[in-house]
């Protein structure tokens, strides 16, 4: 299928073609018919499936074909509510890139700056409006934004919103939403909190589930270290000694790791940045462009900061830290190896990460393969009796990172050639 046999309005294929868009994702694909016939949906997809362009493209679509542009004052006939800033800037730039052609004017609004920007921008007129739920709650409260005329609202990444504590918000918020509506929600997870909240906001709804293992098994390269948490820097130092030359993206669990992370490659003459909540929004959109733009090539964030980096062409994810929620593993390594490209996704396991890592394993329905031993391993860095991965003797190598040549599950082998797990280890079932 192709975006022409879509039946899209003409301004949008035009720009769809310029961006270099010509054949819908499977979320695209799903989604796009659906919301053209006017339906609610429930999207489960993580980001990196092209879930962005699966809800703006019909609701530019929809305003484009339904709307006059020629009233004295724009009113907000379309509401996307995500949980950070980057998310909402990237989503802005999305929906100003599929409309240039449409004369439909989008806006971002979120916390962290002064409002009196935004309040200019909102009185002046906007069709679409792009908001982080705290800001959006406020401006509403000061009379700032009325749904009088609101067509269609979108919430973005359920999920992380009500790990960040928004649930009371989004319930405030969707309370004021007028009854007849379009409605679309997006969650990379469905826990019973999220399954609840759809069906505060859905009416007749149709679903649309893109599976995370097959969004990012085939083109990530996924390798396992087992490391104490001492060792952790070590291992990290060592394999970026070699001043990459490619953009890589570490995950931190926490805030506080993430900046313990940065001062430790610092130490090791590793220039590299984090981005989380306590940074201050100047920070993160410096460090954020840097990293995008190519001058700076290590990003440490955790999971809720990083929703907003698309990155082209990201060569390698470590992490640091395995989450405690197995979906978000999917989800951190769906960041490298998309569209047509490889990727490297590294991970870290120290021993009391490894329940963390069974579940893994268990949603993504294989064992991540187990990397070479580096030279400072130690006993607590060992992996447990059923885990242990059986080697012949091997010449040492500095360069433990796998070839991105080869895909997940095959073995692997460093820029040298000399690290060759043995057939017979338990990397032999991966697949």
């Amino acid at each position: 299928m192709t975006f022409e046999e879509l039946g899209l309005a003409e301004p949008i294929l035009k720009a769809l073609k310029e961006e270099g868009y010509t054949h819908p994702t499977p979320i695209q694909e799903q989604a796009i018919p659906i919301l053209l016939r006017g339906k609610d949906l429930l999207g489960v997809a993580q980001t990196g499936t092209g879930k962005t362009a699966a809800f703006g493209i019909p609701i530019l679509h929809h305003l484009y074909e339904g709307i006059s542009l020629k009233q004295t004052k724009r009113k907000v006939k379309a509401l996307v509510v995500t949980p950070t800033r980057e998310l909402a800037i990237q989503i802005g730039e999305s929906f100003t890139a599929y409309g240039k052609h449409t004369g439909l004017r989008n806006t971002v609004i979120f916390g962290g700056v002064k409002q009196g920007k935004q309040v200019n921008i909102l009185n002046s007129g906007v069709d679409i409006l792009i908001a982080t739920p705290g800001r959006l709650l406020d401006l509403m409260n000061q009379g700032f934004i009325s749904f009088n005329h609101l067509k269609f609202v979108v919430l973005d990444e359920a999920d992380q919103m009500l790990d960040m504590g928004f649930v009371h918000d989004i319930k405030k918020i969707i309370a004021k939403l007028p009854p007849k509506r379009q409605s679309l929600f997006f969650s990379a997870t469905m826990p019973k909190s999220i399954v609840a909240l759809s069906t505060k906001m859905l009416g007749d709804f149709e679903r649309v589930t893109i599976k995370p293992e097959q969004a990012t098994a085939e083109k990530v390269t996924q390798g396992l270290y087992f490391v104490s948490k001492g060792n952790k820097p070590k291992l990290l130092v060592h394999l970026l000694e070699d001043k990459p030359t490619e953009s890589v993206l570490i995950f931190s669990r926490t805030k506080h790791g993430a900046n313990k992370i940065v001062k430790k490659l610092g130490q090791a003459d590793i220039e590299a940045a984090a981005i989380h909540g306590n940074k201050s929004q100047t920070a993160r959109q410096k460090a954020l462009g840097a990293f995008k733009d190519g001058s700076l090539k290590v990003l440490v964030a955790t999971d809720i900061a990083a929703r907003g980096i698309d990155v082209d062409d990201l060569a390698m994810v470590i992490n640091y830290d395995l989450p405690n929620v197995s979906e978000t593993y999917v989800h951190r390594i769906g960041r490298t190896g998309r569209a047509n490209a490889s990727g490297i996704a590294l991970s870290f396991c120290d021993q009391e990460e490894r329940a963390y890592l069974r579940d893994i394993e268990k949603l993504i329905n294989q064992k991540v393969p187990r990397m070479p031993e580096y030279p400072f391993t130690g006993e607590d860095s060992e992996p447990e009796k059923d885990d242990r991965v059986r080697r012949q003797p091997q010449p040492r190598s500095r360069n433990t990172t796998p070839n991105r040549n080869k895909s997940a599950g095959t073995g692997y082998k460093g820029k040298n050639n000399r690290y060759r797990p043995n057939s017979n280890s338990s990397n032999s079932n991966d697949n």
